[in-house]
Formats: structure tokens, C-alpha cells, sequence
């Protein structure tokens, strides 16, 4: 269960990521209060997790799932640009999320 919050996490922190950009360093509202609020849950799901998972595993997967998931909205809400050096990068990110969740102790 705290993997799956995990991750919950990491989506509120690509959400919150994705919003900071959209408030233009908080100059609009909404997208301001969409940034604090998922900004809040991100981090309430992320110390939740943490009360079973390792620190440095669950804050590396939640950095990861966000810088991932940062770069994707990137790409496809902000035209930023895509090649097969950011797809490689985002490859080895993925792969240091999996190998963390693979050596984690059952």
C-alpha cells in the first residue's frame, strides 16, 4: 500500500510541478491554488509512505516520478522540446526507479 501511495505522490508532484509553470511564479490565481493545494497533498502522501518505506528510496522513486512526469507535461502542454537525449535521460531515470523498487526488502 505505501508503494501505491507512493506514487499517488509523485503524480501530485508532477501536478503541483506542471501548476508552478502555469501560475507564472504565481501571478495567476487558480493555478496558484491548484499549485499549493496538490503541492500540500504531495507531500502529505509522501511522509505517509515514508512511515513504512526507506527515506532515501521513497524520496528518490518521488523525485523521479516527478522529474519524469515534469518533462512529459513539458513536452506536451509547453511544446518543449523532445529528442532521443531527453528520452534517453527520462530511460535512466525510469530505470533507478525500478532498480530501487526491485533491491527494496520484503
Amino acid at each position: 500500500m505505501a508503494w501505491l501511495i507512493l506514487v499517488v505522490a509523485g503524480l501530485f508532484e508532477v501536478c503541483w510541478s506542471t501548476g508552478l509553470k502555469a501560475s507564472d511564479g504565481f501571478k495567476l490565481f487558480w493555478p496558484s491554488v491548484f499549485t499549493i493545494v496538490t503541492l500540500a497533498l504531495s507531500m502529505l502522501l509522501l511522509g505517509y509512505s515514508m512511515r513504512t518505506l526507506p527515506l532515501g528510496t521513497a524520496y528518490t522513486v518521488w523525485t523521479g516520478i516527478g522529474a519524469i512526469g515534469a518533462v512529459i507535461a513539458g513536452i506536451v502542454m509547453f511544446h518543449e522540446p523532445v529528442n532521443a537525449v531527453r528520452i534517453g535521460c527520462i530511460l535512466l531515470i525510469l530505470g533507478g526507479i525500478i532498480g530501487l523498487k526491485l533491491t527494496e526488502p520484503l
